[in-house]
Parts: structure tokens; sequence; C-alpha cells
């Protein structure tokens, strides 16, 4: 694993509110810059691994908090949460730190779904794409025929009421689940992937202290942990879970793309443990041509063998290898 890469920290004003951004390696505009944007419940700390790995190698990594999280503002109006606003983000964020130049974006999870939104309304900005975690989804992502079904509906539809996305929906209810108080407890059981979609537990069970002692994975610490712990027991989680109240608002206003297509060079990176790679239809989607048709872009997908959901965090040199093995060619 590459060594600790001395992470710079700033504060800048794009879009109507402050982004706390990380960056390491190269500061000017010399350097290929690369945009790491990460997915629910994280922090720009969930690319450490691969900002240490791409620095050392003469990139410029940014990693922003996303709207609503750690060090970012975290407007109240649930609204000013789609995908339009943190796009938005995104591109100012550019502008306020002098990056005019196409950038390398690399994504996880909601940071996937953003990056995905990206390369469909301003692919003017980026040169490469690394996703991981969430393949392009056109069905969920752009309302793109008379009789389809929104997002909420089609989850609830497959999955049933108790499913994340449909509990989330509602005002009150996930912040109940994701209290504050229990974020080391939430932190832990999520990235060890204790996490199920139908419960994330607003109070612990009576179990909850024995599993804590259970032993992290190898690739997790204690300070990890501890890190995302204090950032969300500081801001809660009802901005991140605001991300997935758009869901349906982004469908609607993404319309306008009903039939565009990402053209930007695209490589995609899933674990084979990854729930997202278990979605129904979701394999056969991925690697038989369907995938392939709506990113015509798609240049290879990597799937790696024992990860979950978090594969940047979980084999992290292995993902750092494949972003730059790809980003590099360009």
């Amino acid at each position: 694993m590459a060594a600790a890469a001395v992470v710079r920290h700033r504060t800048v004003e794009a879009n109507g509110i402050s982004m706390h951004v990380a960056e390491s390696g190269p500061d000017g505009d010399g350097a290929p810059a690369v945009v790491f944007l990460h997915g629910f419940p994280e922090l720009w700390y969930s690319w450490r691994h691969q900002m240490a790995h791409l620095a050392a190698r003469g990139y410029r990594c940014v990693a922003p908090d996303l709207r609503g999280y750690g060090g970012t503002a975290a407007p109240p109006d649930v609204a000013s949460y789609s995908a339009f606003h943190v796009v938005g983000d995104v591109v100012a964020l550019l502008d306020a730190l002098g990056i005019h130049n196409k950038v390398f974006v690399v994504g996880h999870d909601w940071g996937a779904i953003i990056a995905w939104y990206l390369c469909l309304f301003r692919p003017d900005r980026v040169a490469a794409l690394v996703n991981t975690s969430v393949a392009f989804m056109r069905h969920i992502f752009v309302r793109a025929a008379a009789a389809a079904v929104t997002p909420t509906d089609y989850f609830h539809r497959t999955y049933g009421p108790t499913y994340y996305i449909c509990r989330f929906q509602e005002p009150g209810v996930a912040e109940k689940e994701f209290s504050p108080a229990n974020a080391g407890y939430l932190m832990k059981r999520i990235l060890c992937n204790r996490f199920t979609s139908s419960a994330a537990g607003d109070e612990k069970p009576a179990a909850a202290d024995a599993a804590e002692e259970e032993p992290l994975p190898p690739w997790l610490t204690e300070e990890d942990v501890g890190h995302f712990a204090s950032e969300f027991e500081r801001t809660g989680f009802t901005g991140p879970i605001n991300y997935y109240r758009n869901m349906d608002r982004n469908w609607e206003l993404a319309a306008a793309w009903a039939d565009a297509k990402v053209r930007v060079p695209t490589r995609f990176i899933v674990g084979d443990g990854d729930l997202t790679y278990h979605y129904p239809g979701i394999q056969d989607y991925i690697h038989k041509g369907g995938f392939e048709a709506d990113v015509p872009g798609l240049e290879s997908v990597v799937v790696i063998p024992g990860a979950g959901h978090f594969v940047q965090q979980e084999k992290a040199d292995e993902v750092s290898q494949h972003i730059y093995d790809f980003i590099s060619k360009f």
C-alpha cells in the first residue's frame, strides 16, 4: 500500500456553498487532476489510499466532502440535494480551484451516480471516468419512457417497503435510525458489511456490544472508523440521506437526457460481493451488452473477487492500480 500522501485541506466557495476539499500531489496547472467523489455514508477520507497512490505518480488529487457531508455546507432544503445541485458543485469547485482542463473523475456509490450525471450533463469537463460499485442504470437515473416508473416505485415493487431506499424517503424516519449519537456503531457496522438493506438500527440491539468487539477486517482500523464517526457525530446524517430523497426528482429532471449516452472513456470496477452487483438482472446488463450500449465509452469492466461494497478501501492497492493503469493511457 502506498505511503500516506501529504494531504492539504481548505474550504472554498463554490456554487453558493462552502466546500471542504482535501488535496494531495502537485498543486498547479501543470499536473493532470483527478477528482474523487465519495459515496454514502462516507467522506473524502474514503479515497486516502488512491490519493496517495496517484499523488506519488504526479497527479493532482482533489477529494471534496460532497454537499451535506463533513466540512462542506449542508443546506436545509431537501430539494437542494438534486443531481443538478451536486454536479454544479463539482463544476464550480473545479473553477474555484483554477482547474480548467478536463479532469479524470473517480466515483463510488452516490459519488458514482453523480459522476454518471456529470458525464451526461458536462462531458466537456471530463477526460476519462473510473466508476466503482454503481453501474449506469438508465431506468433509475433518467425518465426515459412515458410508462416508466419512478425509482422509488421500482425499489418498492422489487424489494418491498422496508428496503432502505424506500424507508429513507420520509423525513425523520431515517434520522431516527441514523442517530448521530450512534455514529461509531453505525459506521463500524456499515463499513464491515454488517449493515442490511432492511434495518440500520436506531438503537443498539442487545448484541451490539458483542458485535463491536468483533475484530475489524484487516483493511480497516479503529482510527479509520473514528475519523468517519467523529464527523457524523458532529453533522448528523440528514444531508447524506437527502440524496436518496431526490432520486425521483433527479429522474424527472434528467428527462432531457432520456436518449443520451455516456461517451466519456470509462472503466467500471465492482466487487463480486457488492450488493449492487446482485441487483436483479444487473450482471447480464453489465456483461452482455446493455451497459456498453448505454455507455459507448466503456472500455473495461473489472470484477474484483472477495470485495464487498467499499471496494476502494477493501482492495486499496488493486483498485488504485486499476485507476492508474486506465487514466495513464490518456
